[in-house]
C-alpha cells in the first residue's frame, strides 16, 4: 500500500493525529494567554486564597508598545481597587450585594468599571483618539442627520437636564462616541456616551440617568480629551443609572 508505514498506519492517519495535538496545545496555549489580566481570581468566602483554574497563569512577558513604552503582564497588580462598598445579602459565596454607599458612583452592580490607565487612548500617529468636534476641525456630521447641539436633554424622569453644546468623535473608528452636555443645574460640562442617548429631531433623551443625577456624571481632567479611566467612570455611571436611578427600578418586575 503506497504511503502505509504498518499495515494500519498510514501519512494520512500520522498528519491527523498532529493535528488534533497541534489543535490541543493551541486551545491550551490561549486560554493560558487570556489569564495575563485579571488574574488570579479573588474568592469571596476567604479573602486568601487566590484562584487561578487551569490552566495556570502564565509566566511574566513584557510587551513592547506603540509609543516605545513597555508593559509586564501578569505583574501581581491588581490597580486600586477600593474597598467594595455593598454588603451580601446571604453568608455564602457568590450572594447577591447590596450597595451600601452612593450606588451610582461606588462601582457596584451595573456600575463597576475596570481600573484602567488615567491616559488617553491615541491613534496611530500619537494623537487623541476621542475629541470634541472643537478640536477634530476635519469632521463633521452629516447634514441629512439631527444636530444634536444645541438640543435640550431629557432625563428618565422626563426633566431638562441641560443642553449639548459639542459632539465627541473617535478619529480612528471614525464614530461619535459623547455628546457634551452643559448641565443646567450647576453650569459643568458632562459627557453622555452616544449608546445611552437617544438623538431625535426634538431633541437628546437619556432614559438612564435623572435630571438631577447629571450634576455628579464623572468629569475629565481635560476638556478636549479623555483618558480610558475617565472613559470607564463616566460608562459606569450611566450603567449604573439603569438599576439604581430610583428605587423602584430596583424592584421586582412582577
Amino acid at each position: 500500500m503506497i504511503g502505509a508505514i504498518t499495515q494500519y498506519i498510514d501519512v494520512a492517519q500520522i498528519v491527523l493525529y498532529v493535528f488534533w495535538a497541534f489543535f490541543a496545545g493551541l486551545i491550551y496555549y490561549l486560554h493560558q494567554e487570556g489569564k495575563r489580566e485579571g488574574y488570579p481570581l479573588h474568592y469571596d468566602g476567604n479573602p486568601n486564597l487566590d484562584v487561578q483554574g487551569f490552566p495556570a497563569i502564565p509566566s511574566p512577558k513584557t510587551f513592547l508598545l506603540r509609543d516605545g513604552s513597555t508593559r509586564t503582564v501578569p505583574n501581581g497588580n491588581t490597580g486600586e481597587v477600593p474597598d467594595l462598598k455593598a454588603t451580601s445579602y446571604g453568608g455564602y459565596p457568590g450572594a447577591p450585594i447590596t450597595p451600601t454607599g452612593n450606588p451610582m458612583l461606588d462601582g457596584v452592580g451595573p456600575g463597576a468599571y475596570a481600573i484602567r490607565p488615567d491616559v488617553p487612548d491615541m491613534t496611530v500617529d500619537q494623537q487623541p483618539k476621542i475629541v470634541p468636534l472643537r478640536v477634530a476641525t476635519n469632521f463633521h456630521l452629516e447634514s441629512s442627520d439631527p444636530n444634536p447641539i444645541g438640543m435640550n436633554v431629557t432625563a428618565g424622569d422626563g426633566n431638562v437636564a441641560g443642553q449639548i453644546t459639542d459632539v465627541w468623535v473617535d478619529r480612528a473608528e471614525i464614530l461619535i462616541r459623547y455628546l457634551e452636555v452643559k448641565v443646567a443645574s450647576n453650569g459643568r460640562t458632562v459627557l453622555i456616551p452616544h449608546n445611552f442617548a437617544r438623538i431625535t429631531s426634538k431633541g437628546v433623551k437619556v432614559k438612564s440617568i435623572f435630571a438631577e443625577h447629571f450634576a455628579d456624571v464623572p468629569g475629565t481632567k481635560n476638556p478636549e480629551s479623555v483618558t480610558l479611566m475617565e472613559e470607564e467612570r463616566i460608562m459606569a455611571y450611566y450603567g449604573a443609572g439603569t438599576l439604581y436611578a430610583s428605587p423602584e427600578r430596583t424592584e421586582p418586575l412582577l
